[in-house]
């Protein structure tokens, strides 16, 4: 008896020290992975938070090896977050090379047709069709160190050498123009200049516009990060609630 008894006083000890010895859930990850679980958006909160990075796919598949934005998933997302009652704000995040010009056109499209405050950041860089993304929010952020390339539409592929390809450019590039005209404060006529400017680019027309100067130019509305972003956002749901006292209320 004497013997089960010591036996049965070291098994509690025994269990105790493993546990000690073995290292948590956590710890193991960040030993094995070297990264812990990215931290979720809570189910609670009111605002949807929408990446743009990489390049924006179009109708042609990019290589499996590029970082993309796929249209097709991005334009389910808006018609849920505009249908989806408990959320009352959108943040769009961009880090973006651009890419195709009618998918890029028509998230912004969306964007800015939304009933719902939206405030966007660019990160890094938002370049080429991300111009359009950025601005079609209502309040626009730019990062002091991120960037937007300004330039000309581009065709890829098989381009015909009639005067009917380039009217068909032409137009295209005219819609891009309208869209970030009207959605942000720069002039028709100086984004056209950053547009065609010569030599700012090597070998290339068009601009590379920094944060300050994105700012001064009109295009973007202000400088800040993400802290900003959501700052605004809350600033503008409470705007829209004191706006609309009725929204909500059903009969």
């Amino acid at each position: 008896m004497e013997q089960y008894r010591e036996h049965m006083q070291d098994e509690p000890n025994k269990g105790q020290d493993d546990q000690k010895d073995k290292p948590s859930g956590l710890m193991e990850k960040i030993q094995q992975l070297g990264q812990t679980n990215v931290p979720q958006l809570s189910q609670d909160s009111n605002i949807h938070c929408l990446t743009v990075v990489g390049q924006i796919e179009g109708h042609m598949q990019l290589p499996p090896q590029n970082k993309t934005t796929k249209y097709e998933h991005v334009i389910p997302q808006l018609v849920a977050i505009e249908q989806n009652p408990k959320i009352e704000g959108l943040v769009v995040i961009l880090n973006t090379v651009g890419g195709d010009v009618e998918a890029g056109l028509a998230i912004s499209e969306m964007i800015a047709s939304l009933s719902k405050p939206t405030v966007s950041v660019v990160l890094g860089g938002g370049h080429s069709i991300g111009v359009p993304i950025a601005v079609s929010c209502d309040f626009s952020f730019i990062a002091s160190t991120a960037t937007m390339t300004i330039h000309p539409v581009r065709l890829t592929g098989l381009v015909i050498g009639v005067p009917q390809t380039f009217e068909y450019l032409d137009k295209m590039q005219d819609r891009v123009v309208s869209f970030v005209t009207k959605h942000s404060n720069i002039t028709e006529e100086d984004f056209k200049d950053l547009m065609f400017a010569k030599g700012n680019l090597t070998r290339d027309i068009g601009t590379n516009v920094v944060g300050d100067d994105a700012v001064e130019y009109g295009l973007i509305d202000g400088i800040g990060g993400i802290g900003s972003a959501i700052r605004k956002i809350n600033e503008l749901i409470e705007m829209k609630k004191h706006a609309d006292p009725q929204e909500g209320l059903v009969q």
